[in-house]
């Protein structure tokens, strides 16, 4: 571990809103996190070099979980299936928690910290179930190292689609990471081929929202490349100390 001094001298405390609010613009998701239930923050025990001892230097906030998830039935063997919507939700909410925002300060980043703050915190929630989902889970799988499982989606028909669509011009799934790179590609193809991966992302675009008219170029390219990344990763624990409640099991 790159600064183990610095670790050693930062404690998880409970936290509040102040704490997420000095945090929440280094986050990637615009918004807020939803109903919250808990949050737990990372504060030095004392100052350090060029840090108040007020400083938050992570947070992490739980909130109440949606009441329907495929990959949460995946996991929990359709346990929270099978009820009416009102039935349903009072399960999930007595039974479940998920980690809607976690967030290390930029200047404490590599160090384990995120790993920590989920290891830490996740028992004190005293809840049956964490969960949480992750677009970058595949590439920094701090969730799993803190105890949790994980469970890969399967990739959405209109997504697969379009990364067919793109290895038929020769550009393959390893290769959608540089954004340029692609651009260049796009903008040397043929008037046939063109026209054929124009037709396509337009297609894919349909299930964006408000960039579905989004003009070619490399801004749009960096849009849709990001598109077909985000494919979140869930992840669920079980806490030991408390079973899942079959208070309204039928």
């Amino acid at each position: 571990m790159r600064s183990c001094s610095v670790c050693r001298r930062l404690q998880v405390v409970p936290g509040c809103h102040d704490d997420y609010k000095q945090l929440a613009h280094y986050h990637y998701r615009e918004g807020g996190p939803g109903p919250v239930t808990a949050v737990f923050a990372l504060k030095p025990e004392r100052s350090l070099p060029g840090v108040s001892r007020h400083t938050t230097v992570g947070v992490i906030v739980y909130s109440t979980a949606t009441p329907e998830l495929e990959l949460r039935n995946v996991a929990t063997a359709n346990f929270f299936t099978g009820f009416d919507m009102a039935t349903k939700l009072a399960l999930v909410n007595r039974n479940i928690r998920r980690i809607s925002r976690l967030i290390i300060d930029p200047r404490f980043r590599g160090l384990g910290l995120a790993g920590r703050l989920v290891r830490q915190t996740m028992p004190q929630v005293n809840v049956p179930i964490i969960e949480a989902a992750a677009v970058m889970g595949l590439i920094n799988p701090f969730f799993e190292k803190a105890g949790m499982k994980a469970y890969a989606a399967t990739t959405p028909a209109h997504t697969a689609r379009l990364i067919e669509a793109f290895s038929v011009i020769r550009i393959e799934d390893a290769q959608l990471i540089d954004a340029e790179a692609v651009q260049r590609r796009l903008e040397r193809l043929g008037a046939r081929e063109a026209q054929f991966i124009e037709h396509e992302i337009r297609r894919f675009l349909q299930n964006c929202g408000r960039r579905r008219n989004m003009r070619p170029g490399l801004e749009r390219t960096r849009y849709v490349l990001s598109e077909l990344a985000a494919r979140p990763i869930y992840y669920i624990w079980f806490n030991p100390q408390l079973p899942v409640s079959k208070g309204t099991r039928k």
